[in-house]
């Protein structure tokens, strides 16, 4: 009753009947807490219709555990039902995150609105949140990198291979049975397991090849068959772990994918040079590559990728010309370069960026008024920038100035990182709440900006601040403004030679680092009853 109801407790005689209901129909799930939690979902939808609650009572079908999953699975929309028969594509047990799978099923168009101005992940998240509500997706903690990450009950996977049918299989360790002929949707554990009757599969739209440890089966001529005989494709995804793999070609006839939407190369070790044929791929919606090293051809024009909308990967391609790409949505890396196509400028339209964005090379901004064509404050998507300036002693601090006062963020901005800013002048809407710039920052560090002091006013802007990292500046003290953060949970002090003492310190502070400074400033704070000490006895991780 507790997933049946929203008040499982309240009184009334509606609630009572359907309280009275609701144990007739629990003890036919004998117990078991998944088709408890499943059926009271669907009830849930439904707490105003005691006759519909008395109809699954009387239902047969509720008897055994699987006819409860069934019962329920039959009565989710069939949107729904699709998003997560899809689901037995994955492994048993296979931990799952909500934005990888959400891009999966719009690039196989599962996801259906009929508003052309709703935003399809937007909608994807919805059916996620329901599979979840209705626990046919459960949560599974937090994977190494601290993302929350979703699992499948293995009788909920019984439940999706048996949806799915035919249309989703799966190659793994000690399956002998033949692939289907009609088989859609492929996933293959390891690069060894595929076999010459793959490339024959002429309607597969997904093709998953999970490990390709060991790459003796990928290189040019598998992805030449691949690229030749499944014109069909709508999700390629390749996946490896680091290899002795140094480089690797795409052919040109990637170019024959004309429905391709979803196309993941992660190979770490390896540098991929993507030819001048990508830009064919007018479909193309989602292109990953982890932590390779991406080259694109010269001749490439990324531009006519219009229904592009997520580039990922740490070290993402700087492409040149992006800015008729505004259905983008996430783009990790832009490389300002001297020459034409990497201008800040090419940023101004894509205004649907959102999550993360890191700006290198920023010392090739040479004018505000350049910076000023980036228009950051109008990507208010955004939760999360990096500004990085490098060592090039060209940019004199006067113009660094400017250019940082011009890249002024949107307003929900969560995280600010500013790397190697030579100039000892904040921008304004660092210091004054009038001037624009983040109002509820919770994450901000300043990294070897040498030039650049401590402010009394940062804290006072930031005063939402929950984490907070200065490294390598010349700070010879922390403001006392510190003590006002009171949300700030971590301090994080790195290579700061000239900070000798501590200021008072929020009592909300749970972990304080203190890491290459000073000798005595680092012995005087783990010295009982130096000031410094003192000033650290409330904090859980000192």
């Amino acid at each position: 009753m507790n997933y049946a109801l929203d008040e499982p407790n309240a009184d009334g005689p509606d609630k009572a009947e359907l309280t009275s209901i609701g144990n007739e129909i629990a003890k036919k799930l004998k117990g078991l807490p998944l088709a408890a939690s499943t059926v009271g979902g669907q009830l849930r939808n439904r707490q105003k219709d005691v006759k519909f609650w008395r109809k699954v009572k009387d239902r047969n079908l509720l008897n055994d555990t699987m006819g409860a999953l069934w019962w329920s699975y039959q009565h989710l929309d069939e949107q729904f039902r699709r998003c997560f028969a899809y689901c037995s594509i994955f492994p048993r047990r296979r931990h799952l995150k909500q934005d990888e799978l959400v891009r999966l099923w719009v690039a196989e168009g599962f996801i259906q609105t009929t508003n052309t101005e709703e935003d399809m992940e937007a909608v994807g998240e919805g059916y996620f949140h329901k599979l979840v509500a209705t626990s046919f997706v459960q949560p599974a903690g937090l994977n190494q990198r601290g993302e929350l990450v979703y699992s499948i009950h293995d009788l909920m996977h019984d439940l999706a291979e048996k949806a799915a049918g035919g249309d989703c299989f799966r190659i793994e360790k000690g399956l002998r049975t033949q692939v289907p002929r009609d088989v859609r949707h492929l996933f293959v554990a390891n690069a060894a397991m595929f076999t010459k009757e793959i490339f024959e599969l002429e309607n597969v739209c997904t093709l998953i090849i999970d490990d390709a440890e060991g790459l003796d089966q990928v290189n040019r001529k598998f992805f030449r068959g691949i690229f030749e005989k499944l014109k069909k494709l709508r999700v390629l995804v390749v996946q490896a772990p680091d290899d002795d793999l140094t480089h690797l070609a795409i052919p040109e006839t990637i170019g024959h994918l004309k429905y391709l939407r979803y196309l993941s190369l992660v190979i770490p070790s390896a540098k991929l040079w993507l030819p001048r044929t990508l830009d064919k791929l007018y479909h193309l919606q989602v292109l990953t590559f982890g932590l390779s090293d991406i080259n694109v051809s010269s001749h490439t024009n990324v531009g006519n990728l219009t229904n592009l909308r997520h580039i990922m990967g740490v070290m993402t391609v700087s492409a040149p010309f992006i800015s008729r790409l505004t259905s983008l949505q996430t783009f990790e890396e832009f490389e300002v370069r001297k020459k034409n196509g990497y201008e800040l400028s090419q940023l101004r339209d894509l205004n649907k960026l959102q999550g993360c964005l890191s700006i290198n090379d920023l010392g090739n901004v040479k004018s505000k008024r350049e910076a000023q064509e980036a228009k950051l404050a109008d990507k208010k998507g955004l939760t999360e920038l990096g500004l990085y300036w490098n060592d090039d002693t060209s940019c004199t601090p006067q113009v660094q100035a400017e250019v940082l006062e011009a890249l002024c963020p949107p307003e929900h901005l969560e995280s600010l990182k500013i790397w190697k800013y030579h100039s000892p002048s904040y921008p304004s809407w660092m210091l004054s709440q009038q001037n624009g710039g983040p109002k509820y920052l919770k994450k901000l560090g300043l990294c070897y900006c040498r030039q650049l002091g401590p402010a009394r006013e940062l804290f006072e802007v930031f005063i939402n601040l929950r984490e907070l990292s200065i490294v390598g500046c010349y700070w010879d003290q922390l403001p006392d403004s510190v003590k006002d953060l009171r949300w700030l949970k971590s301090l994080q002090i790195i290579h700061c030679w000239h900070l000798k003492s501590l200021p008072e310190l929020p009592r909300s502070l749970q972990r304080f680092e203190l890491v290459g400074s000073d000798n005595e400033f680092m012995k005087s704070c783990k010295l009982q009853g130096h000031p410094n000490w003192e000033k650290l006895q409330h904090v859980v991780n000192p």
